[in-house]
């Protein structure tokens, strides 16, 4: 089971928070769920919130009653899947000090099963350029540093061990990772780089529009799993600290 549900909120009235409010959000919702938050070496959660537009000072951050801010939750397995489905916010949610309206919620439920079936199994028309939206700081831990880029090798990488690691289809290991490196490039990007609050310090990654696409030679095949992983990463966000926040990414409509 694989699902992303998003929730609309609302404050009551204007919200002053630390800049650290998504961690402690995050927490609270692991715990209604009845949820391990950071015992997992593969998250089996995903996890982003609150994206929009927000008032800062030093550490702290206003939140308005004139706007609308959204959280979301993602499950890759069939335990999480089942608690974000059933997690239930009633019509108040309330989290260090201030109380927000739930306005909406929407699911979007599919299977891996259902995705591989779909893009790579029914041998579709292959998808040559993929355009995605990092909503939240993404990085790639790597050695002791931390690589704010869009390289499309590490999001593969990072897309294929949530795969590989959850789904009941393998699709295979780092030969993989060589081709996808080999078939499919960066095309274009308008990305800055931002600051993200941990429970110990920061990190800084990327946000903003990433465009990719297939080369020409590529096969069918190997571009029909590009495609497949792309829109896994709906799911499974991308890069580290996907459980606290960071590596949130929407698409755009795919062009072939």
């Amino acid at each position: 089971m694989l699902i992303s549900s998003t929730w609309q909120i609302i404050p009551d009235e204007t919200v002053t928070l630390p800049r650290s409010y998504s961690l402690a959000l995050g927490k609270e919702l692991h715990q209604r769920m009845g949820l391990s938050l950071g015992t997992e070496k593969i998250p089996s959660t995903t996890f982003a919130g609150l994206l929009g537009r927000h008032d800062g000072a030093g550490d702290f951050v206003s939140l308005s009653p004139e706007e609308t801010y959204q959280f979301s939750l993602c499950g890759l397995s069939e335990q999480s899947g089942k608690a974000i489905a059933s997690l239930d916010l009633g019509e108040k949610l309330s989290f260090l000090g201030g109380t927000f309206r739930v306005c909406d919620r929407i699911d979007e439920k599919t299977s891996y099963e259902e995705l591989y079936t779909t893009l790579v199994a029914n041998d579709p028309e292959p998808v040559r350029e993929f355009s995605l939206q990092f909503l939240t700081p993404t990085a790639f831990a790597s050695r002791k540093l931390d690589l704010p880029l869009p390289i499309p090798a590490s999001m593969f990488q990072s897309w294929l061990n949530r795969w590989n690691h959850f789904a009941p289809v393998y699709l295979g290991s780092d030969e993989l990772i060589g081709y996808l490196s080999n078939s499919v490039a960066l095309k274009k990007h308008n990305i800055i780089t931002r600051p993200y609050q941990l429970p110990r310090g920061y990190a800084i990654g990327f946000v903003g529009d990433v465009t990719l696409h297939t080369l020409t030679r590529t096969d069918s095949l190997l571009a029909n799993v590009a495609h497949l992983l792309v829109q896994y990463s709906r799911f499974s966000g991308t890069g580290m600290k996907t459980r606290l926040g960071m590596g949130k990414v929407c698409l755009s409509a795919d062009r072939s």
